[in-house]
């Protein structure tokens, strides 16, 4: 596996030629993109031979002639699946197992996995022109804004990714891929990386000891830990920049954070991607993320998987990467509930642009009831962390790190309290919230989840204040 900086560059400007053509020639481009890819499924992938057989001729074809697919379904068949015959899935997990060979590719690809937080993690594979992409594509979305932002900050000092070590993920292994392929592109990006698993005061004196932390890249729900690391005292860096996705960042942390770190030139840029595809959207200046559509076709769907209109909350989204053809994701349910703008973006942008207003994986459902977990307040001045798990539909336990020294008794009865008076609020009046004697957990991938749904719950292999649990796929 190599990386070309030549085939980078590349993508980066037929990506401002498709940027410059305006909507009409980024349509063309993902038509034909979209056209390529299906022939190149059908024509070496045995599953999407299979699913294709009745679908119009591949230069005839679009979007709505083609079937729904679906994570368990594609894994299932995952040998079918990919569009090379090299990687069986056997040798795939045999190598995801030796957390030692995190960023290190198999012959003319790299092997991620996914989380897992909304049922069986998904392995992923990605070719080196992916890589190109990633690069290339990203660098074409730059506006003035961006290239100064990353000269200023790259001058106030270093760049800290904070993430799950503990597995194939992408915060974690895609860095070491990169530094693998091309240490040059590494050092430039100044990457480096700390483990999120780690208890939090081990974790706050290796930020602490990094000197010039300018950038920080990690997950809204880490901010949370950092912010009121930072309030405390504790937490000493003063970065200019924090990059987020993996979750939901809300108003509420955006301005919190704000507040504990007035250092933020410039406060914090909300990506939105996911490991089958890190290069899906780009945030402009104006902070609203845009979807890639010449590589990328994002649809917003209802239960029906029919398209609702701009405005509208989906349901959930459909995702079509025409950047891998190695292993075809075509119309694959990502769960997430997006709402796509209605007006044209003041950056001018001529690429579409939306809200993520939640990831399924992480709303509460009781009987008929459905929570975000937004509206549960799980801080306490006795707690480091705190955690609610669903155990059952109806049932609920609570974890909690005690801060040194506080009684427990009293900081996990304010916080039932607390929770239960959510619960009442919504109709919900025999909902059992119970004292756990387990610490908070992380998922494998290292993002901390306040609340934790009941799919969630049963599905996740999860590090508890960093000790690794076994796999359970």
């Amino acid at each position: 596996m190599r990386f070309s900086l030549p085939k980078a560059l590349g993508y980066f400007v037929g990506g401002r030629w498709t940027a410059w053509g305006g909507r009409k020639r980024i349509e063309a481009k993902q038509l034909r993109n979209l056209r390529r890819l299906v022939e190149k499924a059908r024509r070496d992938s045995p599953l999407f031979r299979r699913l294709y057989a009745d679908v119009p001729p591949s230069r005839d074809v679009e979007l709505h002639d083609l079937p729904v697919t679906r994570k368990p379904d594609l894994m299932r068949d995952f040998d079918d699946w990919l569009t090379i015959r090299s990687l069986p899935l056997d040798r795939a997990r045999e190598h995801l197992r030796d957390i030692r060979n995190a960023g290190v590719p198999i012959g003319d690809v790299a092997v991620f996995q996914t989380s897992g937080t909304s049922g069986e993690p998904a392995v992923i594979v990605l070719p080196s022109s992916f890589v190109e992409y990633y690069f290339g594509i990203m660098m074409a979305r730059f506006e003035r804004y961006h290239w100064k932002l990353i000269g200023d900050v790259r001058k106030l000092g270093v760049r800290v990714t904070v993430t799950g070590g503990n597995g194939h993920f992408a915060g974690n292994a895609f860095n070491k891929l990169v530094h693998r392929l091309s240490p040059a592109l590494a050092r430039g990006l100044g990457l480096n990386f700390v483990e999120a698993e780690q208890p939090i005061d081990r974790l706050v004196d290796r930020l602490n000891a990094i000197p010039n932390v300018a950038w920080i890249v990690t997950y809204p729900s880490m901010l949370t830990i950092l912010a009121r690391q930072k309030e405390a005292g504790r937490l000493r860096i003063e970065p200019a920049l924090f990059s987020v996705g993996g979750e939901t960042l809300t108003n509420d942390l955006r301005e919190r954070v704000g507040r504990a770190f007035p250092s933020l030139k410039y406060g914090i840029a909300d990506f939105y991607g996911c490991t089958e595809c890190l290069a899906l959207s780009f945030e402009c200046s104006h902070g609203r993320k845009h979807l890639n559509e010449d590589w990328v076709i994002l649809e917003a769907v209802d239960e029906a998987m029919q398209p609702v209109p701009d405005g509208t909350l989906s349901a959930t989204v459909l995702l079509t990467v025409l950047a891998n053809e190695v292993q075809p994701f075509i119309r694959y349910d990502l769960g997430d509930c997006v709402r796509f703008h209605q007006d044209s973006c003041p950056c001018g942008s001529p690429f579409r642009s939306f809200q993520v207003e939640g990831r399924q994986a992480t709303l509460v459902r009781v009987g008929e009831v459905t929570l975000s977990p937004l509206v549960f307040d799980l801080e306490h001045e006795n707690a480091q962390r705190i955690q609610l798990v669903q155990t059952a539909e109806k049932d609920f336990e609570l974890r909690i790190q005690l801060t040194d020294g506080a009684a427990a008794g009293a900081v996990f009865q304010d916080v039932i309290t607390s929770v239960q008076r959510v619960f009442r609020d919504n109709g919900l009046d025999d909902v059992a919230v119970r004292q756990s004697g387990k610490l908070p957990e992380f998922t494998a991938s290292g993002k901390f989840h306040e609340v934790v749904p009941l799919r969630s719950a049963e599905a996740r292999n999860m590090t508890s204040s960093g000790r690794r649990q076994p796999a359970t796929d």
